[in-house]
């Protein structure tokens, strides 16, 4: 409970960017991202969704694709219960030309405050069966998910079927206000890997 007069939501402002892929055996690829959050926060500054530039691997890095997309976000809640996830899906050319999905992957925002690096295994929904597999590589039309932010969600997971295609990359600057004055203690050394651990792992009420 927020003292009274003292505040009621707290504030969880979210810049950096998604820096590079890395999808052996794939070129020019672009990438789209956005937010998922609980219903208690609400975005009051910046942007929730984007798509970069298309880049392509060099002679440099052979198997690094570099975007160096911003982000910029801030939320406000009352409670860290969803705490925000940033989702990327991952686009390129097929061997028809047609733009398919490369991968999808989602992590939660960092809960502490600070710079943060994230490498997210990414994954692609496969075809049931051999002759669905001909049938996408031959019309053009892979698997995907009409609503990528199905990714940040546990509902049906488990009788989807994925492979594991890549990694992407992405940096955080996290700035949190009030967080300790509505009672949420949240310390670096209480957590080891805030993305993987239990959303409120980490997190302490007074």
């Amino acid at each position: 409970m927020a003292a009274a007069g003292g505040p009621s939501v707290f504030l969880v402002a979210v810049t950096g960017q998604i820096e590079s892929g890395s999808f052996p055996g794939f070129d020019d690829l672009y990438c789209k991202f956005c937010f998922v959050y609980g219903q208690d926060w609400v975005p009051t500054a910046g942007l929730e969704e984007g798509i970069s530039q298309i880049t392509s691997t060099s002679d440099v890095s052979p198997t690094t694709l570099v975007w160096n997309f911003p982000i910029d976000i801030t939320f406000k809640s009352t409670n860290p219960s969803g705490w925000p996830q940033i989702v990327v899906s991952v686009y390129g050319p097929d061997f028809f030309g047609h733009d398919v999905v490369r991968g999808y992957g989602a992590v939660h925002v960092p809960f502490t405050p600070g710079r943060h690096t994230r490498t997210i295994p990414m994954f692609v929904p496969e075809s049931t069966s051999r002759l669905q597999q001909f049938t996408s590589w031959f019309t053009g039309r892979r698997p995907e998910f009409t609503d990528p932010t199905v990714v940040a969600q546990g509902e049906g997971r488990e009788v989807t079927r994925v492979r594991s295609q890549g990694f992407v990359t992405i940096s955080f600057n996290v700035v949190t206000k009030d967080m300790k004055k509505l009672g949420y203690d949240v310390t670096p050394s209480d957590m080891q890997d805030p993305s993987l651990g239990p959303l409120t792992e980490g997190m302490h009420m007074y």
